[in-house]
């Protein structure tokens, strides 16, 4: 059991090395100017093991983008029984700024300066906002190609976007309310 675990926190800082080599590099030199040769030096391991862990140069780049959306898709589809799901966003936002690392501000920074990833990164958010709209629509008992739930997705992601920048509990707190006050003013749909 002991190897085990070790092994695995060796696999885990192995992953981190590389993202944060790759993440450096693209900041620093471009996403397309860097190879996955560079990534392998800077991290010290080989190009083998940097395609092992990740497939291609675009899934590393977006590996960490990957995560949080994933977790933030996990958090509000398994919510408990009686929270909404702005609670569980707003539940799920708080926990993700109070453990927010310098790897996710160096991705934030490799995704602002490569417009090719910030536009590959758009392309899976809207795969999270159409999600998004199908939990609310599910919430609320619309369609989820319905404009309001749809809306509203577009506009939780947009605030999460902005809040990831400015991880302040006021930031938060305004963010919440902006989406609890928007989703106040949509048409509910009659009971059927």
């Amino acid at each position: 059991m002991t190897s085990d675990g070790l092994r695995e926190r060796s696999k885990a800082r192995r992953r981190e090395a590389i993202l944060r080599a790759a993440y450096e590099l693209f900041a620093d030199r471009g996403f397309e100017a860097t190879t996955i040769a560079d990534i392998a030096t800077a991290a010290e391991v080989s190009p083998r093991t940097v395609t092992l862990y990740f497939p291609s140069k675009l899934e590393l780049a977006l590996s960490e983008f990957d995560s949080f959306a994933d977790r933030l898709r996990g958090a509000v589809r398994s919510r408990e029984a009686g929270l909404t799901t702005l609670d569980a966003l707003e539940r799920w936002l708080r926990e993700e700024m109070a453990h927010r690392s310098d790897l996710d501000d160096l991705a934030d920074r490799a995704l602002d300066l490569n417009p090719p990833l910030r536009a590959a990164a758009g392309a899976r958010l809207a795969e999270v906002i159409q999600d998004g709209a199908e939990i609310l629509a599910e919430e609320q008992g619309s369609a989820p190609d319905d404009f309001g739930p749809r809306m509203a997705a577009a506009a939780a992601a947009a605030v999460i976007g902005e809040v990831c920048r400015r991880a302040q509990e006021a930031d938060i707190d305004t963010a919440i309310a902006f989406l609890r006050a928007g989703l106040a003013t949509l048409p509910s749909r009659p009971a059927s």
